[in-house]
């Protein structure tokens, strides 16, 4: 097992396991034949080209269900705001190994998957396992299934790195379910997968942290300190921040240039009134037109003008052309 899992072959992972050896509780048994399966558009957990039959939920899709894997993508937003560079995310993307002539063997679906970096070439209509990068994690939402009897062991023998395992704190369990609302976070090793409390992906982040981020109603300031922290170190060897980030960046850069306005004017008002000069009408808009490096000359205008209209006249002197 631990030599398949350092270097898995297309040959071993379309081998093992073995599609009777898997169970999928919670799932029925759905006919798809291969010459309709790149087609195919509903949603499933495993298909197996030899038997032709995909793994499909029998409870219907819920919002319970859809919730976690839609807050992560959001989730991975703001940590790539505060790391100053983006995440991809892919939602429900076909992860399938591929047969000799490239055709498709078998195929899993995840909940969502998550690229910390942005891809040279983005995947096709599936991410080729054993061609394409690997999404850094996947995370599978257990609320009608069980994911450790069925697709846990297909994700690690064909070397994920990283898999989350979420049972939602809303999860239906039935009266035998022993599974109770939680995260649990399984990462590469040498020897197969092995449990962590701290994702490797998202250095520092837990998994007690992270089911409650998915979790909670309104993401909590504690939350939210969480995500800043997150991308900062993820940003550290990349030598990026939230300046670096297009939209957020933007903001940042306007929301110092309004603060520098604002004391700009403050300092002005103040220096005008001390010498009993009057202050200009609409003084606040005449300094949105001066330009960000004439700080230290309006500053002098104030402090050597005889007069309003004399400030006035130094001032436009000053503004942006």
């Amino acid at each position: 097992m631990a030599e398949l899992f350092r270097r898995p072959t297309k040959e071993r992972m379309l081998a093992f396991p073995e599609p009777e050896a898997l169970e999928f509780p919670g799932c029925r048994p759905v006919r798809i034949p291969r010459s309709r399966i790149a087609d195919h558009e509903g949603r499933f957990e495993f298909w197996d080209a030899d038997t032709e039959v995909a793994m499909v939920v029998r409870e219907p899709t819920t919002t319970w269900h859809e919730h976690p894997s839609q807050r992560l993508r959001d989730l991975a937003t703001l940590i790539s705001a505060a790391r100053g560079s983006p995440i991809e995310t892919f939602g429900t993307a076909d992860l399938a190994v591929l047969g000799p002539k490239g055709d498709p063997r078998r195929i899993l679906q995840a909940d969502q998957c998550l690229y910390l970096r942005p891809l040279e070439e983005s995947p096709g209509r599936i991410v080729e396992v054993g061609e394409d990068a690997l999404p850094d994690v996947v995370l599978e939402v257990d609320l009608t299934t069980d994911v450790y009897r069925g697709k846990l062991s297909l994700y690690e023998a064909w070397g994920f790195p990283e898999v989350w395992v979420e049972v939602p704190d809303r999860a239906v369990r039935g009266p035998r379910s022993k599974r109770q609302p939680g995260l649990s976070i399984h990462v590469r090793g040498q020897k197969g997968f092995r449990a962590s409390p701290i994702s490797l992906a998202f250095p520092g982040w837990t998994a007690g942290e992270i089911h409650l981020a998915l979790n909670e109603p309104t993401l909590s300031l504690a939350t939210v300190a969480m995500l800043r922290r997150v991308g900062r170190v993820l940003g550290t060897p990349e030598g990026t921040g939230p300046d670096e980030h297009a939209f957020l960046g933007e903001e940042r850069r306007e929301s110092r240039a309004e603060g520098r306005a604002e004391m700009l004017h403050a300092i002005v008002v103040q220096t005008l009134t001390t010498r009993g000069i009057a202050v200009p009408s609409a003084l606040a808009e005449r300094l949105t037109e001066v330009g960000d490096d004439s700080a230290e000359a309006v500053m002098k205008a104030a402090l050597t003008c005889r007069d309003e209209a004399d400030f006035v006249k130094l001032l436009e002197g000053q503004a942006s052309p």
